[in-house]
């Protein structure tokens, strides 16, 4: 990773979020416990992303974002689904991060879940926010979720304009197929989240996104992603976007698979999100240590950004947020994840 100063490096990327799942934190527990990876989408997972309103929506992106800023975290690759307002999400996201002053790439997760109009619906919202000038890619949830029909559109949509592909693949072993059914459509644009069921030989083009905080808090097993031939990034999952602890994570995931692993590797990855949006690279992060260097990162746990400068805009200064007021984002963020909640109470798994 290649800095100009003691201390500072570009802004880091988080290229796989879930930005909507900024107010989950203290989210009413599900019916029941969930006991393996589809209860979990079905019980947690699918249950939020129903009750989230634009109102909602608005202030997860804004909290999200403001945590990512004072993570050092400047650009965002965004994976957003809201079955019940899906029209006007993927805007209301973007303009929330613009308010916070982080760059951020949009998609809306297409599923047949919903039915064949749900899945329209979706198509329709990635195509509106695209070619109206917004930044980033059609989106799909997983092949598991959709009909070969969707997969084929979703992927002939993001083909006529210009983009790739954002989908999760092979997370749980409910979409090990998926490598066989995408084959025919992925291109070097793809993003591929996940891929722990992925085969090692799988013919999947795009870069890989290991999420492995995540990969870890759903048992879905350890993607050994260092076995693909396909570029690898770091993502959250939606786990915040603190990109310095998602390294150490992967770093410690790696070590505890090959004992000979070494913190480069986990660097690299993080550094591959710069491929993702170049732009962040021009950015500015000074950090509360010195140097900046993966064997000493790996080891220190706490370190902060200080200063974030993006676009020759100081957008943090000595920790806090310039451009928004961090007090009144955590208090409006608080009051929608009230009526979030409440209207979780009255959804049925």
């Amino acid at each position: 990773m290649r800095h100009s100063l003691p201390g500072t490096t570009p802004g880091l990327v988080c290229a796989h979020h879930h930005l909507y799942s900024a107010l989950a934190r203290g989210m009413p527990a599900p019916p029941r416990t969930p006991t393996g990876f589809t209860d979990i989408l079905e019980l947690i997972w699918w249950r939020l992303d129903r009750a989230l309103d634009l109102d909602i929506i608005e202030w997860s992106a804004k909290l999200g974002a403001l945590e990512a800023l004072e993570a050092g975290c400047t650009a965002i690759v965004d994976h957003h689904e809201s079955p019940n307002a899906i029209e006007g999400s993927l805007q209301v996201i973007a303009d929330a991060c613009a308010e916070v002053g982080v760059r951020i790439s949009c998609a809306y997760g297409v599923t047949d879940r919903h039915g064949a109009e749900g899945a329209r619906r979706g198509l329709a919202e990635n195509e509106q926010f695209l070619r109206a000038g917004g930044r980033g890619m059609v989106g799909v949830h997983a092949a598991f979720t959709c009909t070969d029909d969707t997969l084929e559109a979703a992927a002939g949509l993001a083909a006529d304009l210009g983009t790739g592909v954002h989908i999760h693949v092979a997370e749980g072993p409910v979409d090990a197929p998926a490598a066989e059914r995408l084959e025919r459509w992925s291109t070097d644009e793809w993003l591929l989240i996940h891929g722990v069921h992925l085969p090692d030989g799988h013919q999947l083009k795009g870069t890989l996104v290991h999420n492995p905080r995540s990969n870890m808090n759903n048992a879905v097993g350890y993607a050994r992603p260092i076995r693909f031939a396909n570029p690898v990034a770091l993502g959250t999952d939606g786990i915040g976007a603190d990109m310095l602890e998602e390294f150490r994570v992967a770093y410690a995931r790696h070590r505890e698979h090959d004992v000979t692993a070494t913190p480069d590797t986990a660097w690299e990855w993080l550094a591959q999100g710069w491929e993702l949006f170049p732009e962040a690279r021009s950015d500015t992060v000074s950090w509360s240590y010195d140097p900046i260097d993966p064997w000493r990162l790996a080891f220190t746990p706490g370190v902060r950004a200080v200063d974030v400068v993006v676009d020759g805009e100081t957008l943090l200064a000595q920790g806090v947020a310039t451009r928004v007021d961090p007090d009144e984002i955590r208090a409006k963020a608080a009051e929608a994840a009230n009526r979030l909640f409440a209207k979780l109470e009255e959804i049925d798994p």
